[in-house]
């Protein structure tokens, strides 16, 4: 084996075992208390490792969300650019090994009798066929290896970006689902009062006219008859954005055998129970990609610091050549060339600011990573709020409700009786109006925060 042989694959060994010049990375202390000020059960359980499938109950709900899965185009566009990042992942990763071609050459040059030295003219020929390596350059300080780490990063990244969108849109869906769900029941509410109160208006018309009661009740009754008229016409406005809003989630049209009549027709999902530790935020993919990002930039601070050490590459090529065609695998037409060059930076002020730049996006995403956090603690913090909190409005809302309930009873009764102005039982009809569709709501909110809280601590992603 010759001395320039040994030189190539003692070139290629130090290549692969070269080191990066990239900071060492160490996980950041995350800026957020260890654990949340509330009580919580002591048995905790895994959230991120329970499926969407066992957390909702509600089939109609999952067979909505198997379609959005596949048709949001949302979603779709995630997965896409994690494919684009794993290509370019690829293609910096090849930049470590040589690109070899094949190569050949054929050709023919005529030299005419006044510029050859016996007066005759004469005509060359050369064929070659060679193994090529062309400019590759020999990592012996990690720039390349750096690059390829950071597209690694950014791959990843874009990974835990996708699964980070396939949590949301699951949770949008749910969401939307439970939405449609409250407003139709509102919907529903509103009609039946408007048509108690439709009844009640054409008996005081009757009153009316034979002037028994006032036009100032006549005109009192009316009020709730219109008011009750534009409520329906809200909530069907309402309803029918919701329906929008899914089909845009879903990405078809959602079938209406598969749409909640109200929310007493939704099975309720399962309970989880957080635990306190708020180390689980960081398996959330949200941080996770926020993380990787942050790896990326290490390493990227290390292709720029290699950049003012010396490159050096390699041209070479091994094959055979001969002046006639049919001689070209013959013995004693082998060639080869072996070129490495050493590219010294003496002056260039643009790698001290590739480098401060580096520095900052380092910093940038040290930032961006320790927001992620505390945005991610504050949403799971907001959502356990109103989870030791909703059960205590919703009995008092119920106990608002039976009580308002008692209250329209008796005002009706003493109307009857002549007791009372048909003005009390007004009164008792439009508060307990309201307390039906404040149950609803407060109803609404309680699923609507099961559903938050099981996404923004990371459930949901495949």
């Amino acid at each position: 084996m010759n001395k320039e042989t040994v030189f190539f694959l003692l070139g290629i060994v130090m290549a692969a075992a070269g080191c990066t010049l990239a900071p060492q990375y160490s996980r950041p202390a995350a800026p957020v208390p260890d654990k949340w000020e509330v009580r919580a059960a002591d048995q905790a359980s895994h959230i991120q490792a329970l499926k969407w499938r066992q957390f909702y109950i509600d089939e109609n709900l999952k067979q909505l969300i198997e379609t959005a899965l596949i048709n949001n185009r949302d979603l779709r566009l995630s997965a896409l650019s994690m494919e684009r990042a794993r290509g370019l992942y690829g293609i910096q990763r090849a930049e470590i090994l040589p690109a070899v071609n094949a190569v050949g050459i054929g050709g023919k040059q005529h030299e005419g009798a006044a510029i050859t030295e016996d007066g005759k003219s004469v005509t060359f020929e050369e064929y070659r066929a060679d193994l090529r390596i062309s400019s590759w350059e020999i990592d012996f300080f990690g720039r390349i290896r750096s690059l390829k780490d950071q597209a690694l990063e950014e791959y990843l990244a874009t990974e835990a970006a996708r699964n980070s969108a396939q949590i949301a849109l699951i949770s949008s869906v749910a969401q939307t689902y439970l939405t449609l769900a409250a407003d139709r029941e509102a919907l529903t509410i509103a009609s039946s009062t408007l048509a108690a109160q439709q009844a009640a208006y054409d008996l005081m018309q009757q009153r009316y006219n034979v002037g028994v009661v006032s036009e100032l009740d006549l005109k009192r009754v009316q009020t709730q008859v219109d008011s009750a008229r534009g409520d329906i016409a809200r909530y069907k406005q309402q309803v029918a954005l919701d329906v929008n809003a899914l089909g845009l989630l879903l990405g078809s049209q959602a079938q209406n055998s598969l749409l909640p009549s109200d929310l007493s027709s939704v099975a309720i999902p399962q309970e989880i129970f957080p635990g306190l530790n708020s180390e689980v935020l960081l398996s959330r993919p949200d941080i996770l990609a926020a993380e990787h990002r942050l790896k990326g930039a290490y390493a990227n601070i290390g292709a720029a610091r290699a950049v003012f050490f010396p490159r050096i590459s390699l041209t070479t090529a091994i094959g055979t050549a001969s002046s006639d065609l049919s001689g070209l695998f013959e013995s004693g037409s082998g060639t080869w060339s072996f070129t490495p060059q050493v590219s010294l930076p003496i002056f260039d002020a643009r790698t001290w600011s590739a480098l401060t730049v580096s520095k900052t996006d380092q910093q940038i995403a040290l930032t961006q990573y320790e927001k992620a956090i505390q945005t991610a603690f504050k949403e799971v913090a907001d959502s356990l709020a109103v989870l030791v909190t909703v059960e205590d409005q919703l009995a008092a809302q119920q106990s608002l409700f039976n009580a308002l309930s008692d209250s329209y009873r008796l005002s009706n009764e003493r109307y009857a009786r002549g007791v009372d102005s048909y003005l009390g039982v007004l009164d008792a009809q439009r508060s307990l109006y309201a307390a039906q569709q404040g149950l609803v709501g407060l109803r609404l909110a309680k699923l609507a925060n099961m559903v938050n809280l099981y996404a923004v601590l990371g459930g949901g992603a495949e």
